[in-house]
């Protein structure tokens, strides 16, 4: 006799009542006709809060089931992170006969928590709940490794990232990983939409051209697919972490497929959402339309491409879009440097290069293989590079907005009261498979670049401001779902223009009460409209106590990105005039004074009147290679004329000594080293 299947409920009711499920096999028929269970469920401090004893009978059958409710007083509900803590309880059962036969359960752990999700008919968009609250899916695609390599350690700094942005959700496609995943998921807060993979197999449709003939489903796929499914719904069931499951990507399944897919994971008790597909282009009866848009971009788009209201059924805010972004994500030198030639280094910024394919991108038949796309609005914003390091600064600033200003329109959309709410967006992506030139949030080797600061400009702090290129607002943004009772929602927005050479174009203060798990409007910024130069904005959010809860500074055009709307291809849309920002190569030197604290501080000071633009800090072991992995307190930033800043890098302490590159728009390249002294 052996126990083959134990089950806890994955719609674990908010009150703590929750169904246990446990299946017996007999060895030999008939041989064993009965065993006695008992289970015991224990609290995340390990103290037991139920137990249940049964009989699990098999009345001439070779397999048995019984399953029973569980009520936990007082239950631990689990949250994402950022909306509450990671409780854990954990059920185990063993298994006894009177011919001395036994077995036991794995201890299974899982969270009290629900997840649910609505249609907006009248859109079509899907929002999720957790817990019975509206929950904004900020998230990216996850790339397992290129030879399914799985590595504990690197995994753990990844989802560490994922934090550190301040993102709550990674979406896998095909690649399902290892139970680790959702181990680790479940104990640091992290949302996991799974599903099946776009553009093979998978979607082996008769109304899916793009697989080919060879790819159509014959009755063998059918019976693979069940076992898939059956084998995904045990490994996910139990886990708190768990989203939904996307049964298609590009292509909804057919009939017969999405029976196969729903009947597995009911099996297994599947409570959260299945979705249809990441995409609006067909769905089965069973499952109805999936509410999500898939319609790009891929490639670079401007920031002001993400605030345009009525293109929704694109890449702007609204909706939930499963898949999109800039196509940004350039590594910096240090990267490079481990998997280009020095000719491939020179192909990313000569000009007779600049529309070259290259090996890095992606393959040959591809509308990726070059930066062409970004290279034009990268020559025209920022003006042709004259140097390799020229090249990689102007790219980082690009990949900064590009990034942040996606996630920042997404983030000023939610609202109930807008006519369209931005439910949900996925960046595509967080990592890649091998070293690539584009689509991550950090690279390969674990460097977090423009991309991954940008991303975390807009989304580290769960209180925050936010500008909106397209008719220069400010919007309040506050992503928590509870606050203290003593805490006040009075806040003061602190908005200041300056010129690049430092002097005050215009400043002034909003009062605004802040509304928790919403945004909404606060003010406009009418002088920007009159500016003839590019100039900085920076918004400051105050506390009633003049805490400051977040800070963002913007580079502004006078004249904005211009986009062709009607002539969007599937991966981008075209831009007929660029914004210009070429006098940020003709600065004055910034007077930046950096001295540390301890062995992993640093003080940052600009003495001069001129601000100090985008500043990169970079750490290295004594021979000047990268330490990684890194989490920086904040990078990639601007100081104000008089600002001082405090930035603190945690990084292994086995790195050695190490010392703190400095770089930035116009600001004099030096070494710092920590614990030694400044800058």
């Amino acid at each position: 006799m052996r126990l083959t299947k134990f089950l806890v409920n994955s719609d674990r009711a908010l009150d703590g009542t929750t169904k246990i499920a446990l299946t017996g096999v007999s060895l030999n028929k008939n041989t064993t006709t009965s065993c006695r269970i008992e289970c015991a469920l224990h609290d995340p401090s390990g103290n037991q809060v139920a137990t249940h004893r049964d009989t699990l009978h098999f009345n001439g059958e070779t397999v048995a089931t019984l399953s029973w409710g569980v009520k936990i007083n007082n239950p631990q509900l689990w949250w994402p992170k950022q909306w509450g803590d990671q409780p854990l309880y954990t059920a185990q059962c063993n298994a006894s006969t009177d011919a001395g036969l036994s077995d036991q359960t794995p201890s299974t752990k899982f969270g009290i928590r629900t997840v649910t999700s609505t249609l907006d008919k009248k859109h079509n968009d899907t929002t999720f709940f957790v817990n019975n609250k509206p929950f904004q899916v900020l998230g990216a695609g996850y790339s397992s490794d290129m030879f399914l390599r799985f590595d504990e350690e690197k995994l753990r700094t990844q989802f560490q990232y994922v934090l550190d942005m301040g993102l709550n959700t990674v979406r896998l496609e095909g690649k399902m990983e290892q139970p680790f995943l959702y181990d680790l998921a479940d104990q640091m807060g992290i949302m996991i939409l799974a599903g099946w993979e776009c553009c093979d197999k998978w979607e082996g449709w008769s109304y899916n051209d793009a697989t080919g003939p060879d790819s159509k489903w014959t009755d063998p796929d059918y019976s693979i697919a069940n076992n898939s499914m059956l084998h995904e719904a045990a490994m996910m069931q139990a886990h708190p972490s768990i989203l939904g499951f996307l049964v298609g990507s590009d292509y909804w399944p057919d009939d017969r497929a999405t029976e196969v897919y729903t009947k597995a994971l009911a099996a297994y008790s599947w409570d959260t959402p299945i979705i249809a597909s990441a995409a609006q282009t067909g769905a089965p009866a069973l499952l109805g339309n999936s509410g999500m848009k898939m319609a790009g971009p891929y490639d670079w788009v401007p920031p002001i491409y993400w605030y345009n209201d009525s293109q929704t059924d694109l890449g702007s805010a609204g909706g939930f879009g499963s898949e999109l972004g800039a196509g940004v994500g350039t590594p910096e030198l240090g990267s490079l440097k481990k998997f280009l030639s020095t000719d491939e280094l020179d192909d990313l910024w000569k000009k007779e290069s600049k529309d070259k394919g290259l090996y890095h991108q992606t393959k040959n038949s591809s509308v990726f293989y070059n930066r062409s796309l970004y290279n034009d609005a990268l020559y025209a914003r920022y003006a042709p590079p004259t140097s390799l390091q020229d090249y990689l600064i102007k790219a980082q600033m690009a990949d900064y907005e590009a990034t942040r200003s996606q996630f920042e329109a997404y983030l000023s959309r939610w609202s109930t009261a807008l006519t369209r709410p931005a439910t949900g967006a996925i960046y595509w992506m967080l990592n890649n498979a091998w070293p690539s030139l584009h689509w991550n949030l950090f690279d390969y080797y674990l460097h977090p670049g423009g991309s991954f600061f940008g991303a975390k400009s807009a989304l580290g702090s769960l209180q925050t401001p936010v500008y909106d290129y397209s008719d220069h607002s400010v919007y309040l943004v506050d992503r928590r779902l509870h606050s203290s009772p003593s805490e006040s929602l009075s806040r003061t927005i602190e908005i200041e223009v300056i010129g690049l050479d430092g002097k005050i174009i215009t400043k002034a203060n909003a009062n605004a009460t802040t509304q928790l798990n919403s945004s909404h409007k606060i003010t406009s910024i009418p002088a920007l409209a009159n500016v003839t130069d590019v100039v900085l904005l920076r918004l400051r959010l105050l506390s009633v106590s003049k805490e400051v809860l977040s800070r963002n500074v913007y580079w502004l055009a006078p004249n904005p990105d211009v986009l062709k709307w009607d002539d969007s291809p599937w991966y981008y849309t075209p831009v007929t005039s660029y914004a210009n920002f070429t006098s940020l190569n003709h600065m004055a030197t910034a007077d930046l004074a950096i001295t540390t604290r301890g062995s992993n501080t640093l003080v940052l000071q600009n003495n001069g009147a001129i601000p100090a633009v985008f500043v990169r800090l970079n750490l290295v072991d004594g021979a000047g290679e990268d330490v990684l992995p890194v989490t920086w307190s904040d990078n990639y930033f601007s100081l104000w004329p008089g600002e001082k800043m405090e930035v603190e890098a945690k990084y292994a302490q086995h790195a050695g000594d190490v010392r703190v590159e400095v770089s930035g728009k116009n600001v004099k390249a030096g070494v710092v080293e920590l614990s030694k002294g400044g800058y």
